[in-house]
């Protein structure tokens, strides 16, 4: 579970990103592409060429945090745009890492057998 604090901005780096990187390549990323200080509380949200895996970025003011989370089975529902970042709530990302789909909040898939 991501501790995140209450007022904290969520930006999704649209398009796709190389799930190598880790947290230099990512936060170069969000300061280079995004144009946005990797630095300043936000969670950066990255999404991989197949749509199972996504990091997230955050500095909490004494240093980086890189998470990640692959799904199973689905995709991660991601915004078609192919620059930029788009803003969403900390609630949609708490829908977005459960598997649902935070612009329509249904399971988008529910695992019935562990093997």
């Amino acid at each position: 579970m991501i501790p995140v604090p209450s007022g904290v901005r969520v930006w999704l780096a649209v398009g796709r990103t190389d799930m190598r990187r880790g947290m230099n390549g990512l936060s170069l990323q969000v300061q280079e592409t995004l144009g946005r200080d990797p630095f300043a509380g936000d969670l950066f949200v990255f999404r991989g060429r197949r749509g199972d895996m996504i990091k997230i970025l955050w500095h909490d003011g004494l240093g980086l945090s890189l998470y990640a989370k692959r799904l199973e089975r689905g995709r991660f529902v991601w915004p078609s745009a192919t620059a930029g970042s788009v803003a969403i709530s900390a609630a949609q990302l708490a829908y977005m890492l459960d598997g649902i789909d935070w612009r329509n909040p249904v399971h988008t898939f529910r695992p019935e057998l562990a093997g």
